[in-house]
């Protein structure tokens, strides 16, 4: 299973709902809520297609995850400790409007 599932189908890291970004950051500081949190790595496809999508350099799909949730049970240290995330997010035009749908509360 991929580290990060990736429903935001205009991520230009999205590549057959897997991310390849080489690094993403959850943000959303005091969520309650997955709503309240964010992938704030996103890039819009129509913009960044060349420029983000690491396939074709490593290969390898994301596994660092950064996580600024402090109210994240998945947090530790600023880093996502969960096995895997899920990302959505339908007809994104901002990082902002992408959720973690993996944040559980503390």
């Amino acid at each position: 299973m991929s580290k990060i599932k990736c429903g935001v189908a205009n991520c230009s890291h999205n590549n057959e709902n897997t991310c390849y970004a080489n690094i993403i950051n959850v943000g959303g500081k005091s969520a309650k809520k997955d709503s309240d949190t964010c992938c704030a790595s996103f890039l819009d496809v129509k913009v960044y297609s060349d420029l983000t999508n690491n396939i074709t350099e490593k290969g390898n799909e994301c596994d660092a995850i950064t996580c600024n949730v402090s109210t994240c049970t998945h947090n530790s240290n600023q880093l996502c400790n969960a096995k895997s995330i899920n990302v959505s997010g339908e007809n994104v035009n901002l990082y902002s409007e992408t959720d973690c749908l993996t944040f559980k509360t503390t």
